[in-house]
C-alpha cells in the first residue's frame, strides 16, 4: 500500500460518529458556558441521528440556547439536555420540538 501520497478523507476518530451525526458534537455544543442555564426535557419519536439533528437543530436556533445534547433513546423517551444563558420558557422549547417533528413528554429537573 502506498502511504505517500495520503488523502485525508476527513473521517473522525473511531466512537466519534459520523460526519453527517456530528451535529450533536459540534462546537457549538461543546462546554457550558459559566453561568449557564442547564434544563431536561423529554422528547418521544426520536430514532436516529437524523432526528437528533433535526431537533438540535430548532433548539439552537432559540435566542440565548448555547448548546443541546441528547440521549437517545430509539422508540422511547429521549433525554434532551438545553444549555442556555438564561431560563428559556417551556412553551418555546416545546414549540421548537413541534417544529422539528416531535413531541415533548415532560420536563426533568
Amino acid at each position: 500500500m502506498n502511504t505517500e501520497k495520503r488523502i485525508d478523507l476527513g473521517l473522525k476518530e473511531a466512537g466519534a460518529g459520523c460526519a453527517c451525526c456530528a451535529t450533536a458534537s459540534t462546537p457549538g455544543n461543546a462546554g457550558a458556558a459559566t453561568g449557564a442555564v442547564t434544563s431536561d426535557v423529554q422528547v418521544t419519536g426520536m430514532t436516529c441521528e437524523h432526528c437528533v439533528s433535526s431537533v438540535t437543530e430548532e433548539l439552537l436556533a432559540i435566542d440565548g440556547v448555547e448548546g443541546v445534547s441528547v440521549d437517545l433513546k430509539a422508540g422511547g423517551a429521549s433525554r434532551v439536555t438545553i444549555r442556555s444563558s438564561t431560563p428559556i420558557a417551556p412553551a418555546i422549547v416545546e414549540a421548537a420540538v413541534e417544529e422539528a417533528g416531535y413531541a415533548v413528554t415532560g420536563r426533568s429537573v
